[in-house]
């Protein structure tokens, strides 16, 4: 290459010279390491190395789309910060290098080389010796996914590889437990038990335990959700044995004895004391409650404090016996090969006793293709009776530290007061209520250089995670983006985004504004939260249902435009591949995927359909999830959803928003069913 790009040491954009190796130390740029890339052309002297991560971000990207797009993307619009010759040049050479293009070690970092046509006879090879046999040569056009395999063990665990070569392999078991499907008598356990992982075993004392993960030197850690217990591991590839090993030995075969359980629930009462006393992180949790009340995502992710005294040593046991069975088990490997992998699964997990029929696979399950057909037949089925009297929450009204709540669903909205599920009954749909909760006030802050701030959360119902749409939304949470007032922002971190330039940049009473996306097996929630001045705390509201309305509008200043949308799109796109630069997320990615799917999706395939989004595309969506008009198998009620937590300003008593009020303003924009 004659030329190349690069970035001056004083964070100019810089030449590199034909002869010239000098590289910017990776610390003095933030952007996120993808490894070295070597492009080269038809001549030695046309090797150059560029370190993604030592790139003007709209070079980063160009890259990026030459190794995930065809000829028929149209680079000069989606990277119009790059001059056209430059544009041109490194298109020519990166396609020029292709077809001997395949992975080696270079000053142990993994790299991906694209070397010059050889002549004939010629055998050079780049040095391979470091890496261990965990995947096969792989291409820039090849998907990752093209080497993803799935094997179903004879007792019903799946085992999936995704042999993506590198010095470090992750290896991950999920399975098909967490709040949505805790009942009455297993409240509170999904939260304990991750807290209770890698303890003494059947074969190990705690510190036994804890002395051999420490020698892994690598990342181990076990987490809950509302749908998944996820135990993950980064470690060396000479070390996947030993770490699947201990694996299965804290999830097959822990002692959990009454000290461990009771050590563990002192902990969770603190856990949960700090989280309540930060509203930015207890409200996204009570948003949740309120809308799906009573019923599976509206179940606690969190202990109820309540249930701290009630669960023992045969509360966790059961909640093992529920969930820890192979057919609601994936064992996922990244990096590491797949018949060595089923080998190591096969060792570890094959004797699992298989279990009884009574307990029926989840949506999670549930492919691309099924789960449509499946949602009208299941949607018909599952009908909800009309709603009597608004009663408080079950689960609210024991909500810690705080005794005096309000909440109500919306005036119309069907909340199915039945009894609670047997815990074999775990195809349940969530059914989403809608509804209000508002918080008591927060004191004025005792600093007088610290705001007093009122928390807002607005949401609707969205799609599931298997949708075809979940594409459109993750881009309309992308195009809306947001965040604080004083975040550092800059070129590539959403400054340009809706909710900074409407809102944040225009109104100083706002202290943070941003959107969110959350997406399950069977439903999820879309909306904005915000933190505002007591005092504006209704104008804030109206704010937020105008930046909603505004993503449906057809024509108008506000409406959606091309530019905007591609915008969205490329960050949304570049986002994706940035994350699953990291082993552990390409691990998790690829377990909860076969969990929900049955397969990985591809990056290719992802970025493509993200490619495909048009501006009436995004439209239908946000009509779609802001006017209520979401069609799930829980069958929802359509209406808002609204968390309020008011703040007091010292020396000011201001009149308390109540749910009436808040419904006719949302109704005047538009937004939800009542």
């Amino acid at each position: 290459m004659g030329m190349g790009m690069g970035m001056a040491t004083d964070g100019r954009l810089g030449q590199i010279g034909p002869q010239s190796s000098e590289l910017i130390p990776a610390k003095q740029l933030p952007a996120p390491r993808l490894g070295n890339v070597i492009v080269g052309g038809p001549g030695k002297a046309d090797f150059k190395i560029f370190r993604f991560s030592m790139i003007v971000p709209g070079l980063r990207y160009l890259l990026l789309l030459l190794l995930t797009h065809d000829d028929a993307v149209d680079l000069k619009t989606t990277t119009p910060d790059i001059p056209a010759e430059i544009i041109q040049h490194v298109k020519k050479s990166f396609h020029k290098s292709t077809d001997e293009a395949h992975f080696h070690q270079e000053n142990d970092t993994q790299c991906l080389t694209y070397l010059p046509l050889q002549e004939p006879g010629d055998s050079r090879r780049p040095a391979t010796k470091g890496i261990l046999k965990t995947a096969p040569p792989f291409t820039a056009y090849h998907d990752p996914a093209e080497l993803d395999q799935i094997t179903t063990l004879s007792n019903g665990v799946r085992v999936a590889t995704e042999a993506l070569p590198g010095h470090f392999s992750g290896i991950g078991v999920y399975i098909d437990a967490g709040s949505r499907y805790e009942n009455e008598y297993l409240r509170g356990c999904s939260h304990i038990m991750d807290r209770l992982a890698f303890k003494s075993t059947e074969n190990k004392t705690g510190d036994e335990m804890l002395e051999a993960i420490e020698s892994l030197g690598g990342n181990i850690q076990c987490a809950s959700s509302r749908e998944s217990l996820m135990y993950q591991s980064a470690t060396f590839n000479s070390a996947v044995p030993t770490t699947v090993a201990l694996l299965a030995e804290t999830i097959r075969n822990p002692k959990i004895t009454d000290e461990e359980v009771e050590q563990q629930l002192q902990t969770a009462a603190y856990e949960i004391g700090e989280i309540w006393s930060k509203p930015e992180l207890i409200l996204p949790e009570l948003v949740h409650l309120a809308a799906f009340k009573d019923n599976t995502l509206g179940n606690p992710l969190l202990c109820p404090q309540e249930r701290l005294s009630e669960i023992d040593r045969n509360t966790i046991q059961a909640y093992r016996e529920t969930f820890y069975r192979p057919e609601r088990m994936v064992v996922a490997f990244a990096g590491v090969q797949h018949d060595v992998a089923v080998k190591l699964a096969e060792q570890h997990f094959g004797d699992m006793p298989k279990s009884a029929p009574l307990l029926s696979q989840t949506g999670a399950e549930t492919s691309l293709e099924s789960e449509s057909s499946e949602s009208s037949s299941e949607s018909a089925s599952f009908s909800t009776p009309a709603s009597p009297p608004q009663k408080p929450s079950t689960l609210v009204s024991r909500i810690p530290f705080f005794k005096n709540l309000s909440t109500s669903a919306s005036k119309n909205a069907s909340v199915q007061h039945t009894p609670y599920f047997n815990p074999l009954e775990l195809h349940q749909p969530s059914h989403y209520t809608g509804g209000f909760l508002a918080l008591p006030p927060l004191p004025p802050p005792i600093s007088p250089m610290m705001p007093a701030l009122t928390h807002i959360h607005l949401a609707f119902e969205a799609l599931p995670i298997s949708s075809p749409d979940i594409y459109a939304l993750a881009t309309l949470q992308t195009l809306l983006g947001g965040g604080g007032s004083f975040s550092a922002g800059g070129p590539g971190k959403g400054m340009y985004s809706r909710l900074y330039t409407n809102v944040l940049n225009q109104h100083g009473w706002v202290e943070s504004c941003m959107a969110f996306n959350h997406s399950y097996t069977d439903s999820g929630l879309f909306g904005i939260s915000s933190s505002c001045s007591p005092s504006r705390a209704i104008h804030m509201l109206d704010v937020m249902c105008r930046e909603l309305q505004n993503l449906t509008l057809e024509t108008g200043f506000s409406s959606l435009s091309i530019t905007e949308v591609n915008r969205a799109k490329n960050q949304l796109r570049s986002q994706l591949l940035m994350n699953l630069e990291s082993r552990m997320v390409e691990l998790e990615d690829l377990g909860r995927q076969v969990q929900v799917h049955g397969r990985k999706v591809g990056v290719r395939e992802m970025c493509k359909k993200i490619e495909e989004l048009t501006v009436k595309d995004l439209r239908r969506v946000a009509k779609q999830v802001v006017g209520g008009l979401i069609q799930n198998k829980g069958s929802g009620s359509g209406s808002p959803t609204v968390v309020l937590q008011e703040g007091q300003e010292e020396g000011t008593v201001l009149r308390r928003l109540d749910w009436d009020d808040i419904q006719e303003r949302i109704a005047r924009w538009k937004l939800g069913r009542r």
